[in-house]
């Protein structure tokens, strides 16, 4: 993790001077509004990342002697097959849609959108996939 905190961290360095840049030469402000927020992004992640490397053991990809054989296993669980990100994605394009068009719109999507959450977030609390 301190390798990615330290990758996260020389990027958002490099956003900073890229949003001085942008800025200096173009006087863009929706341009500039949109690299502020990916320097606040990466910065946010290099906070994290880093902060949680200091709370664990250093990992397989910390550690100059570590053999490759080290990383293998289990990295996590990654959901096979679900259809709450597709609903979910549906419903919140929807709602940002209805900012463009007219807010009647979000009106019907938002309650699609809550529903894509509740059900992406309790996918595994209910039914055939119930975990114990």
């Amino acid at each position: 993790m301190k390798v990615t905190s330290k990758l996260f961290g020389w990027m958002t360095g490099f956003l900073i001077i890229m949003v001085a840049l942008y800025w200096i030469t173009s006087h863009d402000p929706t341009g500039t509004a949109a690299l502020i927020m990916a320097t606040g992004l990466s910065g946010l992640i290099c906070f994290y990342l880093g902060f949680t490397a200091h709370r664990i053991a250093p990992g397989p990809d910390d550690r100059a002697d570590a053999e490759p054989h080290e990383g293998a296993g289990d990295q996590g669980f990654f959901s096979p097959t679900s259809w709450w990100p597709l609903m979910l994605c549906l419903a919140l394009a929807a709602t940002f849609l209805g900012i463009a068009v007219g807010f009647w719109l979000m009106y019907f999507a938002a309650p699609f959108a809550l529903f894509g959450v509740y059900g992406f977030v309790f996918e595994y609390y209910r039914g055939e996939n119930k975990h114990y």
